[in-house]
């Protein structure tokens, strides 16, 4: 793609994200997560290749959908309250209305259906963006109008999230299909926390972000695309190789890496909003997605395929690896023991 056409693209994405962020008045918001929706369609399907193009039609349509719901909610409160302000969101149907829009924007269960097709038909690249920067503006909206959102509804969203995420994750090949089920996975945890503790949420989502782009950049400098791949990538850039393993475990909440911190707190606030039931639920449930993290793992530290079976073997390079992909990895697995300072930042 023309670099010119890029930096509009991404510009565009900013100042979407940007625009929704920081605006009060619903009509604003809906015009930041319209930019959003029509910068990222031509980075979707740059390739030309029939997967990508049906990827952007998908990604499109679903995201027309979500938008046309927020602005039906935000005229339905608008029209009973008399209010355009995003934090006075207080009709119930408004509310509901709202909570699917967001989640077939974010990809929640049960509106998840178009999120692994999408990024499996995206570049890794396109695929990171879609993972991070565009869940922001909908996780914002979220976070504004949490006092008037209902608990139950979201619980039930976020429990049936981690369930499916970590289900349909488990017989997936394709790399990203599989950190797709792991996004659905983690909004479940962000969403059942947003109710009670909304700053969890966005730490949550923060510490999730890095994370995910750790492993998206890593993937994207190895080349790796399935599972296949990903056995036989060691020789390529064996340290990095090592640094992803930790990364994976990280995003799975294992401790002593950063990844077990969003899940500590959130089950910590659960239990003492009188929640231990959903608590438990969500942390059980967790495992299923540490099945497929594990596998992931273990294909990444195998040094050869568990069959007879010759492999080409790829190059080792000798380029240093990206200080970007550095910083990155480092926050990914060492920013527990930092914990209490970042709870007083918080």
């Amino acid at each position: 793609m023309n670099p010119q056409a890029t930096l509009i693209f991404i510009t565009s994405l900013m100042l979407g994200t940007t625009i929704t962020i920081s605006s009060n008045h619903w009509i604003m918001a809906w015009t930041g997560l319209e930019i959003n929706t029509l910068a990222i369609l031509p980075l979707i399907s740059k390739s030309h290749h029939p997967r990508a193009i049906e990827a952007a039609t998908k990604y499109f349509l679903t995201q027309a959908a979500a938008s046309a719901l927020v602005l039906f909610s935000s005229m339905t409160n608008a029209w009973h309250t008399g209010q355009w302000d995003i934090t006075q969101l207080t009709h119930p149907t408004s509310c509901l209305i709202l909570t699917s829009a967001i989640a077939m924007k974010l990809g929640l269960v049960p509106f998840h259906f178009w999120f692994p097709e999408v990024l499996q038909g995206s570049p890794l690249t396109t695929g990171l963006i879609l993972s991070t920067i565009m869940k922001l503006p909908p996780i914002a909206l979220l976070y504004m109008t949490s006092p008037s959102l209902n608990p139950a509804l979201l619980t039930t969203l976020a429990i049936l999230s981690t369930a499916l995420g970590g289900w349909m994750g488990l017989n997936q090949t394709q790399i990203r299909k599989i950190l797709a089920f792991s996004s659905i996975s983690h909004l479940g945890w962000m969403a059942i926390i947003i109710v009670y503790n909304p700053k969890l949420t966005l730490l949550n989502f923060y510490l999730y972000a890095v994370m995910t782009a750790t492993i998206f950049l890593t993937l994207n400098t190895t080349k790796v695309l399935k599972l296949s791949t990903l056995m036989t990538a060691w020789t390529k850039a064996p340290s990095l190789n090592t640094m992803l393993l930790l990364a994976l475990l990280s995003l799975a909440g294992l401790p002593p890496l950063t990844g077990f911190l969003p899940k500590w707190l959130i089950i910590q606030e659960l239990t003492k909003q009188d929640m231990a039931l959903a608590a438990t639920l969500i942390s059980l449930l967790s495992l299923l997605s540490l099945f497929f993290y594990l596998r992931l793992a273990y294909c990444t530290a195998i040094t050869l395929p568990p069959h007879t079976t010759n492999h080409m073997k790829q190059w080792r390079t000798n380029k240093p690896t990206n200080v970007t992909i550095a910083i990155l990895t480092t926050i990914t697995i060492m920013l527990l023991p930092i914990a209490p300072m970042i709870l007083t930042i918080v």
